[in-house]
């Protein structure tokens, strides 16, 4: 069952006085108590797909289409009640805590303040139900913890907190946003078998964006592939890493450091175009080694499970 529907999204930028797409006819589903994965260059859309379903894009955007959740559109719903929203059944972790958490408020009020807002609980209870969300995040010696600062933390601790944040309301859908862009291997490993266990304990439904395929295949269920903006790839993780379709996803598997391959990587040439610039038929067709002049047209999503954005492959 979808607890979260994203139908044709839509997000456009006014350049010159002209609009430009730079999210474009966007959809997917997330299941409930399933990780989805999106992934992609950094430019192809991901973060402000993810933006535009908690509402936080500037009016400087115009968005169109729908996200169905709690059956609502939430492109549709008012300010105020996209606040009761975030933060309670819709969360987010941001990909830089440093700059996420608020430098001059105790760790203890940060994780509070949600569970004051949303489910009107005392600044005490709200304080000691803290001390439980960092023993879930498994930070140590957590009542000391409540008492300091963000940058008394180090770079897994901070993470930890945004990740009791958003979780403190126990939400039907938490997002998050490279979350381990800033750490290293081991802590990087940490917090995502964090993340992954608590999805399993509180039925939780979790957005991963990413850039990380090697992220991708020890948490995500599901993967869907954006590139320039659109949707390329939407496969199961095991299919998408056993049979890639779409050439942009067989490059970006093929630009992996791996220790069966030792002779040299292979990049992918080129850079994602700028929204003002995009091609008019396929958008990977310039930096694609299998471009034929059908490619001049613009690519549907074919398939049943397995769906690419190609006219050379057609998905399952």
């Amino acid at each position: 069952m979808s607890v979260l529907s994203v139908r044709d999204l839509e997000i456009s930028f006014k350049l010159g006085g002209v609009w430009h797409p730079a999210v474009n006819g966007v959809s997917f589903d997330v299941e409930r108590n399933e990780t989805l994965c999106i992934v992609g260059e950094s430019g192809c859309g991901k973060s402000i797909t993810a933006l535009s379903i908690m509402g936080l894009l500037t009016d400087a955007a115009r968005i169109e289409g729908s996200i169905e959740f709690d059956g609502q559109n939430l492109l549709k719903v008012r300010e105020k009640e996209l606040e009761k929203l975030r933060g309670d059944k819709l969360a987010m972790i941001f990909q830089e805590p440093m700059t996420s958490l608020n430098p001059v408020l105790k760790i203890g009020l940060q994780i509070a303040e949600p569970l004051m807002f949303h489910k009107g609980l005392s600044q005490s209870t709200a304080w000691k139900q803290a001390k439980n969300l960092l023993d879930l995040v498994r930070i140590p010696d957590a009542a000391t913890r409540l008492n300091q600062y963000p940058h008394q933390l180090s770079g897994g601790m901070r993470q930890r907190v945004m990740i009791a944040i958003g979780l403190a309301c126990k939400p039907d859908v938490l997002i998050a946003d490279e979350p381990t862009t800033a750490l290293d291997v081991t802590i990087q490993a940490q917090v995502l078998a964090l993340l992954n266990d608590i999805r399993k304990e509180q039925d939780l439904s979790i957005i991963l964006i990413t850039h990380d395929l090697g992220v991708v295949a020890n948490v995500a269920d599901r993967v869907a592939v954006m590139y320039a903006g659109e949707l390329v790839e939407l496969a199961d993780v095991a299919d998408l890493f056993e049979r890639p379709s779409h050439p942009y996803t067989q490059a970006l598997l093929s630009s992996i450091p791996r220790a069966d391959r030792t002779d040299h990587l292979v990049p992918i040439r080129g850079q994602v175009p700028p929204i003002h610039c995009m091609p008019t038929g396929c958008r990977f067709s310039p930096r694609c080694d299998e471009v034929t002049n059908q490619c001049d047209a613009k690519p549907y999503l074919r398939g049943d499970t397995h769906l690419t954005r190609c006219w050379m492959r057609g998905g399952d």
